[in-house]
């Protein structure tokens, strides 16, 4: 009887040490919708991540190199559907969800996957809200939305220490009604009224929200109009800046400084917006001017080759949660989830991300942090970054030459 137990559990071990015949990977994104456009930049960078792992042999483990499988499913840039969606493939057995776009849609998609426990890897979702619900399964790519205030801040303080931004300056903050909106306007709040210094030197004008996904922003923008602002600072996704901008310029409006968060290069906002974008200034958490390494050289020229166009931080995202993904399954030996999100938990790897390395350290919840990197629309379409000096490739411009005078229009 005991040899019988014996020989059952070494058989036991010997299924659970052979390599799996492949590694599921499963995405619910969305491809149709307001997010639409985010959502189809992240589905390439998933989809080059997982294509090369597999022109590589795929992932190793135990000695074997398993193909990987990644699925993909329209969530419609809605978060019950998103929900469904994430079920549905936990049920259809993958080994770890990839996240959807946004901090709203995360919020919901990363809840089914903590309730089933499976590990669900988010290149996007940047509020530290989400990070703050004990899960256990979440892993942040994105550093905090608070750090992106911050950074636009430190660029602007720089800029008027500088003398080319007034002493005060007064600062009109407009936030999508979203927790990433308002951790943004927070930021900015905490930063201008840090010192005794900086509230001399900032003053807060305006502090007004908006609903995701609006298509009229003229009453907020008659009412930023009569604020007499030099600084313009914005939260908002892809389809509101482009929207809201478009109806900002039709107005004849101008600022000093104008930024709209992480918005402001995108091939699709350039095209639409045309001149207007000129000189909008956003922070990210990747640019393909910090292609200093072998690593992002080798990942943009990839992207180029396949896309024949140059990767945003959307595609860098998604590419980079492939690889964290596809590294705890080879750290871990095994497709099993647990031992997967054990991995995670104890990651740290080299990144194309500022700073060199990727890791979710348990005490932010699991999320990622880093420094951003501010750039600047420039008018011959490039999109250069200005901020840390150190990894500055051009000067940052203030005030907004754009503007008649480089005065606020109706000052």
């Amino acid at each position: 009887m005991i040899r019988g137990i014996l020989i059952a559990a070494t058989f036991a071990g010997a299924v659970q040490a052979a390599p799996p015949r492949e590694v599921k990977l499963g995405a619910a994104l969305p491809l149709s919708g307001p997010e639409s456009k985010s959502g189809g930049r992240l589905r390439d960078g998933y989809e080059l991540g997982v294509d090369l792992a597999n022109q590589q042999g795929g992932v190793e483990i135990a000695g074997a190199h398993v193909p990987v499988k990644l699925t993909l499913v329209d969530d419609k840039s809605d978060g019950a559907t998103d929900e469904r969606a994430v079920e549905d493939l936990v049920n259809q057995g993958t080994d770890l969800v990839l996240g959807t776009f946004g901090s709203s849609l995360v919020e919901k998609g990363s809840a089914v996957s903590e309730k089933f426990h499976v590990p669900y890897v988010a290149a996007t979702g940047a509020s530290k809200a989400l990070y703050q619900r004990g899960f256990k399964h979440l892993f942040g790519l994105q550093s905090p939305v608070e750090q992106l205030g911050n950074a636009l801040m430190r660029w602007a303080e720089e800029e008027q220490q500088n003398g080319k931004l007034p002493t005060p300056a007064r600062v009109a903050i407009l936030w999508e009604k979203t927790s990433h909106g308002k951790e943004y306007a927070e930021a900015v709040k905490d930063f201008t009224g840090k010192t005794p210094r900086r509230r001399a030197a900032w003053q807060i004008v305006m502090d007004e929200s908006f609903d995701l996904n609006s298509k009229d922003f003229k009453p907020v923008l008659e009412r930023l109009k009569g604020m007499n602002a030099d600084v313009v600072l914005v939260d908002a996704h892809l389809p509101d800046y482009i929207t809201m901008h478009g109806q900002y310029a039709k107005m004849g409006l101008c600022h000093k400084l104008i930024s709209y968060g992480a918005r402001g290069p995108e091939r699709e906002a350039r095209e639409q917006l045309k001149a207007s974008a000129d000189y909008v200034t956003s922070a990210v958490w990747w640019s393909d001017e910090m292609a200093h390494n072998a690593r992002t050289a080798e990942f943009v020229k990839r992207f180029n080759d396949r896309y024949k166009r140059s990767p945003d931080w959307y595609e860098a995202l998604g590419y980079e949660a492939v690889r964290v993904a596809l590294d705890a399954v080879h750290r871990a030996g095994t497709t099993d989830r647990a031992a997967v999100r054990t991995a995670l938990t104890q990651l740290k790897m080299e990144s194309l991300l500022p700073g060199g390395f990727l890791a979710f350290p348990d005490q932010y919840g699991g999320q990622a942090q880093y420094l951003f990197v501010v750039q600047q629309n420039l008018p011959d379409g490039s999109a250069p970054v200005i901020y840390p000096r150190i990894a500055a490739m051009k000067e940052g411009v203030a005030p907004n030459p754009g503007c008649p005078g480089s005065k606020l229009a109706g000052k």
